[in-house]
């Protein structure tokens, strides 16, 4: 058999143990070691449609892939799976060939799955996304890899989902999936960050204009791009850090008039912009202008509330998530702990009856504080009517980097009659860790192992095991994000001792009463009533 020039030279150019070329989105050539790297031999992939060769996962990026790969052009590295039962994986790098009449020369060689997980458009969420960023930093601060952030925003994209039926609609926002894979590191380094802005992470081949003009020919909505280069001198720490200013920006504020020209500079402005804010933040912490929400946490075995859990509120309604955030970035975060310390002892003082019980959060980065404890104890000895009635709940929102030190003050704290609860257990990778080292009275599991939990056995079996070893440590467990009544059996029936949501009541400006379930008789049950909240 003869075999072109020009596939040779496309077969030393990809430099593989596998040769593939496509051509009007068929394999029209496979030579090398096709058996073993794809699982199927050179005749079997001959003629087969290109992009069935891959999972359904995983098409949308390779026809972006394969429709971006001009004349002369490179396109990848992309690591992308098989199609078939076996979790086979391999890396493609796409060559388009001058004047070889549209066939495109695809290299192919093994390679092992992406680290961490992916959704079902093959993105990765943003807490997945830093966390392999991190990894990308550390080795372009050794290697001397040059990567940036790039941020794309698709431009008018409501307009044009509105004129598109549901399916239609989700077969754009898998094809905006799959094209902006398609520019990232690997194929596996982008982000969704809202309906119509991503960011990825990616080397450095061309202009960001010739991205944006590859995503809006892709897509067929116009897309526009600026990317903000990595320092590669610049310690990891800094460089992640920069990334989740910059994100932040990106999101609130889309790209600039005069986009940062590096991802240090990114940040730089990010913070700028951001300590306004935190000013803003910091008087209102100071003057107190913020209030507290109460939300009951309900003892499963009664039915009442055995608790409030105090919530935070600003004035200006912004989300407390971010304000919080803000406050342990700028070292707000101590100040705003006893600011809401003080509100609650004065609430728990007005409180007469001696019954009720408030539950406010602590940071991880206050909690290793001395002054903190020191507060609470000048607090309560001031107002006996507070003693015996405060709970802290413990937040890893920020990470407790001196687990002995904390423990200590959780002791202390534990000293003054109050109870210590470790919130939002599961939230953090260090979450066993604290249970380890830190003795608490109660464990506050996190509610994205709850809300499903009807559907789900395996967050079920998650939860239970959890229970068990709470209980053999003598430690409560509460179930947060309790909104349904079959998640309310679940918990109830898995040993959870105390559970909170808005199946019991939401938030409200005075404490209220846990609402109480309304059995439902035989006869109802027969005529369709179903349990309801009364």
């Amino acid at each position: 058999m003869s075999i072109d020039p020009r596939r040779l030279l496309g077969l030393a150019f990809a430099s593989a143990d596998l040769l593939l070329e496509v051509e009007n989105g068929r394999v029209s050539l496979a030579l090398g070691a096709a058996q073993r790297i794809m699982g199927q031999d050179e005749r079997t992939l001959t003629g087969r449609a290109w992009r069935d060769l891959f999972t359904a996962a995983d098409r949308p990026l390779i026809d972006a892939a394969t429709s971006a790969t001009d004349d002369g052009q490179r396109h990848g590295p992309i690591t992308v799976r098989m199609a078939g039962g076996a979790a086979r994986h391999v890396t493609l790098v796409l060559r388009a060939l001058p004047d070889n009449g549209g066939r495109i020369s695809v290299s192919v060689t093994p390679a092992p799955a992406p680290s961490g997980q992916l959704d079902e458009e093959g993105l990765r969420g943003r807490e997945a996304f830093e966390d392999i960023a991190r990894g990308l930093f550390e080795a372009a601060h050794v290697t001397g890899l040059e990567l940036e952030l790039a941020m794309v925003d698709f431009l008018g994209l409501d307009a044009v989902r509105q004129q598109l039926s549901q399916p239609e609609a989700r077969a754009l926002d898998l094809k905006l999936a799959g094209a902006v894979r398609a520019e990232s590191h690997a194929g596996a380094m982008a982000t969704r960050l809202s309906p119509d802005r991503f960011a990825l992470m990616r080397a450095k081949p061309d202009h960001p204009d010739d991205m944006a003009q590859r995503l809006s020919r892709v897509t067929s909505v116009q897309a526009q791009a600026h990317v903000a280069p990595v320092d590669g001198g610049s310690a990891p720490a800094r460089s992640l850090k920069a990334l989740r200013y910059a994100l932040d920006d990106f999101l609130r504020e889309g790209l600039k008039d005069a986009p940062p020209l590096s991802l240090s500079e990114a940040m730089n402005r990010s913070v700028k912009r951001t300590l306004s804010r935190a000013g803003a933040l910091g008087l209102a912490v100071s003057q107190r202008r913020f209030t507290l929400a109460y939300q009951p946490v309900v003892d499963l075995r009664t039915g009442a509330a055995h608790h409030h859990e105090a919530l935070v509120r600003f004035e200006d309604g912004g989300s407390p998530f971010q304000l919080i955030r803000m406050a342990e970035e700028f070292d707000l975060i101590e100040e705003l702990d006893h600011a809401i310390a003080e509100m609650a002892v004065k609430r728990l003082a007005a409180d007469r009856t001696g019954a009720m019980k408030l539950a406010i959060n602590v940071s991880g980065r206050t909690i290793v504080n001395e002054g903190f404890v020191d507060h609470i104890g000048r607090l309560l000895a001031k107002s006996d009517m507070a003693k015996g009635r405060l709970i802290f709940e413990i937040t890893e929102t920020c990470a407790i980097d001196d687990l002995p030190r904390a423990n200590q003050h959780i002791q202390a704290l534990r000293g003054l009659g109050s109870l210590v609860c470790l919130d939002d257990f599961g939230a953090g990778a260090s979450s066993f860790a604290y249970l380890q080292e830190l003795s608490l009275d109660i464990v506050k599991i996190d509610g994205r192992y709850v809300r499903e939990l009807a559907g789900n056995g395996r967050d079920g079996a998650m939860v239970r095991r959890l229970v068990e070893l709470c209980r053999d440590l003598n430690i409560r467990t509460v179930a947060e994000m309790v909104e349904t009544a079959e998640v309310e059996d679940v918990v109830r029936k898995a040993g959870v001792d105390f559970a909170q949501g808005w199946l019991f009541g939401k938030p409200s400006d005075q404490p209220q009463p846990a609402l109480k379930l309304t059995p439902v008789t035989p006869a109802a049950r027969r005529a369709g009533v179903s349990e309801g909240w009364g």
